[in-house]
């Protein structure tokens, strides 16, 4: 048997660090993408010790695991939990987006000691093709979003590169009241952008960084002065760093194509599966 996994990077356009306090975000898989694929082999599970680690605590049956990735590693773009939706996906076979969310996280936690909630899982499993999803960590329901045409979205990369367990993301030196005041109004940022125009947009993705960068200390000097650049480039309409903090990518949201170098971000299809005999 051979079972074929491709699963997206995350792009989290506004509503970070809420799932861990019931708040909301608006996320979409981008065209980056993770392929693990398992075919069937003699005795236990071959390939690189991590992944294989990964690959037993989500049950799996004997195989050798090969990956090729487009996602980087630490840069806030959910590369492990991509990683972690793979090997389930592969493992266990066809199941519901939130099991396959669920066990992501579960063996994400166990095997990569990475206290995350639920957002990346969710975010590249439920989504459609030109369409964010709407997730409401209250309850874990999940509401397609189609991307207005003129949210155009690029990255820019701070150039640094960290684990989740390496920031401050659980650290007590941010207390409970801090976090739990950003994922409220960060929410309603969240709730805001749904009924925004792409201008405002802009300014409640600046919003958000200043929330990051105050309220959760997940930024740093550098960091901010970056995000500063951009935000001040002219057909810039806003920019916030994204993902776990302290480093990876500044997400930019663009008046126009060429504000920016680089390649546009493309709300791309969730994670999907395919399996041979």
């Amino acid at each position: 048997m051979r079972r074929t996994a491709s699963v997206p990077a995350r792009i989290n356009i506004i509503g970070e660090h809420t799932d861990r306090f019931g708040g909301m975000a608006l996320s979409f898989p981008s065209q980056h993408r993770l392929v693990l694929t398992a075919t069937s082999a003699t005795s236990g599970a071959g390939g690189e010790s991590t992944v294989a680690r990964l690959w037993n605590a989500a049950g799996g049956w004997d195989a050798e695991l090969g990956i090729l990735s487009e996602i980087p590693i630490g840069a806030g773009m959910s590369s492990s939990a991509a990683l972690c939706v793979a090997v389930v996906m592969c493992a266990q076979g066809p199941n519901s987006e939130m099991a396959v969310s669920l066990d992501a996280q579960r063996i994400e936690n166990e095997v990569l000691a990475s206290d995350c909630g639920l957002l990346d899982q969710i975010a590249i499993t439920h989504s459609r093709r030109g369409h964010a999803s709407l997730i409401d960590f209250d309850d874990l329901s999940v509401t397609d979003f189609r991307i207005p045409p003129d949210w155009l979205f690029k990255l820019v990369d701070t150039g640094i590169r960290r684990k989740l367990g390496e920031t401050n993301y659980n650290s007590p030196e941010v207390s409970t009241e801090e976090r739990e005041m950003h994922a409220l109004l960060e929410t309603d940022r969240v709730r805001e952008a749904l009924h925004c125009d792409v201008t405002r947009l802009g300014k409640l993705l600046n919003q958000s960084h200043a929330s990051i960068r105050d309220n959760l200390r997940a930024s740093t000097q550098a960091i901010d002065s970056l995000v500063k650049e951009v935000q001040d480039t002219p057909g810039v309409l806003g920019a916030r760093l994204m993902g776990g903090g302290h480093g990876g990518m500044v997400l930019a949201l663009l008046e126009n194509e060429e504000a920016l170098p680089g390649e546009l971000l493309v709300p791309s299809e969730s994670a999907v599966i395919e399996e041979s005999i």
